[in-house]
């Protein structure tokens, strides 16, 4: 008997498109001779879909035997998808809910990563809430405060959505008006100059308890950094595994490990790094990195020789064990 999977895709987040794509990469690739697999379609209001009819999650899932969350963002991302499976008890990849709303917190992230030695780049963090007066006259006095140029990036959110570098308060100012039009908190961090780096691990993959794919190089083609753009608007991106020296990639391939590890994270996740001329700085961890044809996780699984449906098959495993 074919196991049924229920891929979710879509929902109420600023990556519900991607989400869609991831969705369609999973669906594509699961072995239809082992699985029995199930698009179930979220909405950007949080309706849930099957066959193309509204109905309440508990419908949806009926008779699902796991759910492949290919949900990005809000919603899918930060424990609220996490909760409704747990109430109805059925099994799901990725992390669970405690763990995906703590690792969606940039801010919250940093705090732990930084507890275990990891070096994070220098950074701020403004809740709205404490915003009074004239934004230009809070970004004039960070700006005379901060190292710049800075990155100004919302506090909770994945995509590189809302991810701006700023060199002058003006631009800080109607950065920091984006970033909160995503989120309650924003980060003003220290830009380090250096080369980008990513990467994936998996649970329980090839013998070893968590298992780490090599560390992927990016380097973009006329962008200053790996922005929305860079990554799902078909600008031209590099991805190059293997082009950092033996000790760095030993650096990464840990770093991965111990953040995956630290923030009890399950199944898989893929974290991002500056290498630079002070060292390896640690930016952030996706726990459900996006697994589309312009997506890094899949390259990371084809550096080291695997394919999307084994990797598919093996988290299922996990999430059903």
């Amino acid at each position: 008997m074919r196991t049924v999977v229920g891929v979710l895709r879509g929902g109420p987040s600023r990556e519900y498109d991607v989400s869609l794509k991831t969705g369609a990469s999973a669906l594509q690739a699961l072995n239809r001779e082992k699985y029995d697999p199930r698009d179930i379609f979220i909405d950007r209001e949080g309706t849930w879909h099957m066959h193309g009819m509204a109905m309440p999650p508990e419908k949806a899932l009926r008779g699902v035997d796991v759910a492949f969350n290919a949900m990005h963002g809000e919603y899918g991302e930060d424990g609220e998808v996490q909760r409704v499976l747990n109430t109805l008890a059925i099994p799901y990849t990725g992390s669970n809910a405690h763990a995906s709303s703590l690792a969606f917190n940039k801010a919250r992230t940093k705090q732990i990563v930084k507890k275990l030695g990891i070096r994070t780049p220098r950074a701020l963090l403004i809740e709205r809430e404490e915003v009074k007066g004239d934004m230009e006259e809070l970004a004039y006095n960070i700006f005379r405060t901060f190292p710049h140029p800075a990155i100004v990036k919302p506090a909770t959110g994945g995509s590189s959505i809302g991810v701006v570098i700023v060199s002058n308060f003006h631009t800080l100012a109607w950065a920091l008006e984006e970033a909160f039009k995503i989120s309650s908190q924003a980060l003003v961090e220290e830009y380090i100059r250096g080369r980008e780096a990513t990467v994936g691990v998996i649970d329980n993959f090839r013998n070893e308890k968590i298992y780490s794919l090599f560390p992927i190089e990016i380097i973009p083609q006329g962008r200053p950094f790996f922005d929305y753009d860079a990554k799902y608007g078909g600008r031209s991106v590099q991805r190059v595994p293997g082009h950092f020296t033996y000790d760095e990639k030993v650096q990464l391939m840990n770093m991965a490990k111990t953040v995956h590890d630290a923030l009890g994270l399950h199944h898989y996740s893929r974290s991002d790094f500056i290498v630079s001329r002070r060292g390896i700085y640690f930016l952030e961890v996706n726990t459900l990195p996006g697994l589309t044809a312009e997506s890094l996780f899949p390259k990371g699984l084809e550096a080291v020789g695997s394919k999307l449906p084994d990797f598919l098959e093996h988290v299922i495993h996990l999430a059903r064990r």
